[in-house]
């Protein structure tokens, strides 16, 4: 049986649709703003965020009315009527990405709540279990670089992992101090983000530099180009992919295929969609591990349980939300995570 058929007959009740918007200063210097719609049904509540990151967008959706719609469904059938749903009724968002992020919020808090009143966790509903959950640090390094934050990272849990985002202004000694930390497990070459502050062309002297200078790390979205072929095959079984994965067909239209996938639920949309993906690498013997957004409120929840019931192992870029602050708390956690014993919904 396909994941989704256990989830996709759960009786769900929605009698009405409320919101809270969050906002926070980043580690990476801008102003993070999510909204967490709020289902509520049968004296039980299920949420969900979204993570659309155009701060604009939160603004127009606070002017809105209800957009979510309400009876009794199953869990499929409420998502079959989303698909009749203007998520963005008064303006297109300023990404195209923000339409999965949008319905990734509402669909995410319609399983919570379908999940909640059928007195039972995510888990539990597909028949697994949430293993301890062993997570990495994504942070980036400033401008210009330095290994400040990394050090102030591992000053608190010396054994944590890293994610970092190379740019083109990493020299050779900033690479070999990286590595000397022998910390860095995942290195995002953001090679398919257009127009974002986070952008990094392909650079092919950096893919370089990196390949060779951290020989055990996940290289993620690399663009491959004439110029970055060569480097990029050459590590061809570390290779992941991140931004153009949202769902099973994007999979299969990469370069090569995937030896690593980085699974970000709000990039797929539908809850059907990520099961299927996961399904489908599980078939092709794919590596797993998740990746966050900047959740603010259960977004990063919800991706901490996606983590634990399926690859708890991984190097999962889904470490608690004040590894993201400017200034790191001094109570932060370290890796495993321990998930909870009295689990509803699609809570971690």
């Amino acid at each position: 049986m396909a994941l989704y058929d256990a989830l996709a007959d759960l009786p769900l009740r929605i009698d009405r649709e409320s919101r809270t918007r969050h906002e926070r200063d980043t580690s990476s210097g801008f102003v993070r703003a999510t909204t967490v719609f709020e289902l509520h049904g049968d004296g039980t509540v299920g949420r969900g965020e979204d993570v659309t990151y155009d701060t604009e967008d939160h603004d127009a959706l606070a002017e809105l009315d209800a957009l979510v719609p309400t009876g009794e469904f199953t869990f499929d059938e409420f998502s079959a009527a989303l698909d009749d749903v203007a998520l963005f009724p008064t303006k297109e968002p300023g990404q195209p990405s923000a339409h999965h992020y949008r319905r990734w919020g509402i669909e995410s808090a319609a399983l919570d709540l379908a999940l909640r009143q059928a007195d039972t966790d995510f888990a539990s509903a597909l028949g697994r279990e949430r293993d301890p959950l062993n997570f990495v640090v994504s942070t980036r390094l400033g401008d210009p670089p330095t290994i400040d934050r990394v050090a102030a990272i591992l000053d608190h849990h010396p054994d944590l992992g890293l994610k970092l985002d190379p740019t083109s202004d990493w020299d050779a000694d900033l690479v070999a101090a990286l590595a000397d930390t022998g910390a860095v497990r995942l290195l995002d070459l953001k090679g398919h983000y257009v127009g974002t502050t986070v952008d990094q062309p392909p650079d092919p002297a950096l893919y370089e530099r990196v390949i060779e200078g951290f020989p055990d790390a996940v290289i993620e979205d690399p663009a491959v180009t004439d110029e970055t072929r060569e480097i990029v095959e050459s590590a061809r079984e570390r290779v992941s992919w991140d931004a153009p994965i949202t769902g099973a067909e994007s999979v299969r239209d990469r370069p090569f295929e995937p030896q690593w996938l980085n699974i970000k639920p709000s990039r797929f949309g539908t809850v059907e969609s990520v099961l299927e993906t996961i399904e489908y690498a599980r078939e092709h013997d794919m590596a797993l591990y998740g990746g966050g957004q900047f959740e603010l409120g259960v977004g990063r929840d919800h991706i901490q349980t996606l983590a634990a019931t399926f690859y708890p192992d991984a190097p999962n870029d889904v470490a608690p939300g004040g590894y993201n602050l400017p200034t790191l708390p001094d109570d932060l956690p370290g890796s495993p995570l321990v998930p909870s014993d009295d689990a509803r919904g699609l809570t971690f």
